[in-house]
């Protein structure tokens, strides 16, 4: 991780899709960008979401910008993830007030986040870069993971039958009800799930685990950073494509998807002397309590 030292002036703001569970955070939002004079930006939909009308400090803007000095998030991991995935790109790190179950990409905790927003908007954070994984359909659509890609046999549908393979070499066939490819960020969650390695922050590579395969020698596996896998429908019928959680396509029989790891893709902010370890222990430890 690196040290970040410019302060705030604009902040694009994204919150859960739940607006109640944010309505205290983004209170504290507002007073402190009121304070320390911060412009807020917030989309038409964001707005509407909690009622506000443009003011001195809150601009209202047609779509997302990533633009902005700093990109707040109030919500949990899928708000986050959408935060890190419009800011693609851009030198702009997302800082998170966790506001889900297990935020495991937050920055800080609700109890912080007074302190943390004024830290945020003096730029006293360090940034971590994350890389993001490339779909490409063979639809033509090209889609940016942070977390996982996973491909998974429709409700009702038989087992799928899915073949892969690194750079042109034949990999294996597993016959199962899905296939899930993680990063380093994405690994303690779906990719975890499956019994798939849990890949600490700053290793580089993505996981490649299955769900529920109806064989003993299915292993999960670790990819290559510049490899590229190619994973094959070779099921009668099509499996769903989700990407980060979301629907995002399919694959028909016969038809396959290419998947491409991208290094320092988007960037996170964190507390000074943050974790992955210590994140490891406390987000999964409180779980188990």
């Amino acid at each position: 991780m690196t040290a970040f030292a410019r302060r705030a002036r604009t902040v694009a703001v994204l919150t859960h899709s739940r607006p109640e569970q944010s309505v205290d955070t983004l209170k504290c939002l507002l007073d402190v960008a009121a304070e320390l004079d911060v412009e807020l930006w917030f989309t038409a939909d964001e707005a509407g979401k909690h009622g506000l009308d443009p003011r001195p400090g809150l601009r209202i803007v047609p779509e997302w910008r990533s633009d902005a000095d700093l990109c707040v998030a109030l919500g949990g991991d899928g708000t986050i993830l959408m935060g890190l995935r419009l800011q693609i790109g851009s030198d702009v790190p997302v800082f998170a007030v966790n506001l889900g179950q297990v935020g495991f990409l937050a920055t800080v905790e609700p109890a912080e986040q007074e302190d943390g927003l004024r830290a945020a908007f003096a730029g006293h954070f360090e940034v971590l870069a994350l890389p993001a994984l490339e779909a490409c359909l063979p639809d033509g659509g090209v889609h940016k993971a942070i977390n996982d890609v996973s491909v998974h046999r429709k409700s009702g549908e038989r087992v799928a039958t899915l073949r892969y393979g690194i750079d042109g070499q034949e990999a294996g066939q597993v016959r199962c009800d899905g296939l899930v490819v993680a990063t380093p960020a994405g690994s303690t969650g779906y990719n975890l799930a499956n019994g798939g390695p849990v890949m600490a922050w700053g290793v580089e590579g993505y996981a490649v685990s299955f769900i529920a395969p109806h064989t003993l020698s299915a292993r999960s596996l670790v990819v290559a950073p510049d490899n590229t896998l190619e994973l094959h429908n070779e099921s009668d019928a099509e499996v769903e494509v989700a990407v980060d959680g979301r629907p995002s396509g399919v694959l028909r029989a016969g038809e396959s998807l290419r998947l491409r790891y991208g290094r320092d893709a988007t960037l996170l902010a964190q507390t000074p002397g943050s974790s992955f370890y210590r994140r490891l222990r406390e987000k999964f430890g409180r779980l188990a309590g």
